[in-house]
């Protein structure tokens, strides 16, 4: 098992008033030659974004696009003449392919906190396409819960993308130890504790810390008081 550990206070951080963002990887005026990725993870920004502000149109190509709301609303417009909010408990996702132009905004009165996670497809050049679920009542019941998976894959309960990616989320107790199996030994995990504390071998994670971890079949994780986990599974080349 190969491992690396980035604690939360270690992320790069931008603040404009209107926007608090933390990169977890080298973004926009953030740029750290040893965090540019975690194989085909390409960006994980956890934002927090005041009421009625948000980013105005901006074009995306050739990238698949994660978004989970943890606190707030998102409202979203996008060239492909979609328009939807996507609330807690939700994941919108978003293939750019040859192209998408689309808007993102607070439209909740209380502070949106959100997550937007970039993932290299497995092409280029796919038809943009979109689509949400709500996971909610899943999500509650405690279990380990995929919301994305690779297109094609046999889970009808997953959102579907352009790679051999899954994203899993679980709220649980303390007390609680989470086993995750790899799809494929050729991934690895970067696991994100949303909310709680948890341990992986000799590693400890407490809020917004994330370990990444490649070359074994399985990874688990023992969490030591009520915790909300998101594991991003990606090809690591």
């Amino acid at each position: 098992m190969d491992k690396i550990f980035h604690a939360a206070g270690s992320r790069g951080t931008a603040n404009h008033g209107w926007l608090n963002a933390n990169f977890s990887f080298s973004f926009a005026n953030y740029f750290d030659p040893n965090k540019t990725n975690f194989g085909l993870l390409r960006v994980l920004n956890d934002d927090y974004v005041k009421s009625g502000m948000g980013f105005g149109t901006h074009p995306h190509k050739d990238m698949e696009i994660i978004s989970i709301p943890l606190q707030g609303a998102i409202r979203h417009k996008d060239s492909m003449e979609h328009t939807a909010v996507i609330e807690k408990g939700e994941v919108q996702v978003m293939s750019a392919g040859t192209g998408v132009e689309h808007s993102e905004f607070n439209s909740s009165t209380e502070e949106l906190n959100m997550l937007q996670i970039w993932i290299f497809p497995d092409r280029i050049g796919h038809e943009p396409r979109y689509d949400q679920k709500n996971y909610s009542k899943q999500l509650d019941a405690g279990e380990l819960v995929t919301v994305v998976a690779p297109m094609g894959h046999d889970d009808e309960n997953a959102l579907k993308i352009h790679q051999n990616a899954f994203l899993s989320i679980q709220k649980t107790e303390a007390g609680r130890n989470i086993e995750y199996n790899l799809s494929n030994k050729a991934n690895g995990v970067y696991i994100f504790m949303i909310e709680g504390d948890s341990e992986i071998d000799d590693l400890k994670l407490s809020k917004r810390d994330a370990a990444g971890i490649w070359n074994t079949p399985k990874i688990n994780v023992d969490v030591k008081n009520e915790s909300m986990v998101l594991f991003i599974e990606v090809p690591m080349n």
